[in-house]
């Protein structure tokens, strides 16, 4: 399957091209947008106000489900590190995790369908909503919004193509975990 059909795809699907979605990520300007979303600070203030949002889902345990392999802050932590290295900071992410695997990879072996994809992008646009550095950057949320949003489905549309041997995500569950 080329990217370029999988991209269409998710054109279809989400409503947002490839080129509107990572628009942030290939302008000269993506060291200006890691300094409007607040740096560092303001990578860890989405990741929290994400995951705050996801742990307390607890009307979609299905939903909650997906996240059973880590705990909140892990969590957090994760996103928050992929967030600054993705938006043009330090590679905190492949510090932690070594060398940058692709998304699809990561989340391959959780229940990502369209269902989980559309509750993720609902709770990352209220996230992006409540943040305290874009509360009036209507651009930058929307550029978010944008990226989120074809990001999810991008991943249930490709993770229907995926081999075993492009597997990179976690695979245990720890029951034992208290929410």
């Amino acid at each position: 399957m080329s990217k370029f059909v999988l991209r269409s795809a998710t054109e279809q699907l989400c409503g947002v091209s490839h080129d509107e979605a990572h628009y942030l990520l290939n302008t000269q300007d993506q060291e200006k947008f890691f300094d409007r979303i607040g740096s560092e600070e303001g990578c860890r203030q989405l990741s929290q106000l994400f995951y705050d949002r996801v742990f307390a889902d607890k009307g979609n345990p299905w939903f909650l489900q997906i996240f059973a392999s880590s705990t909140k802050s892990e969590a957090v932590d994760n996103q928050y590190r992929f967030l600054v290295q993705l938006f043009g900071g330090p590679a905190l992410y492949q510090q932690k995790k070594g060398k940058y695997t692709r998304l699809v990879g990561r989340h391959a072996n959780y229940s990502v369908n369209l269902k989980a994809a559309q509750r993720w992008t609902e709770h990352m646009r209220l996230a992006i909503e409540d943040h305290t550095f874009l509360k009036h950057d209507e651009e930058a949320k929307d550029m978010l919004h944008k990226y989120f949003l074809y990001t999810a489905h991008y991943i249930v549309i490709a993770s229907e193509y995926m081999r075993s041997d492009q597997l990179s995500g976690g695979t245990n569950v720890d029951t034992g975990r208290v929410w």
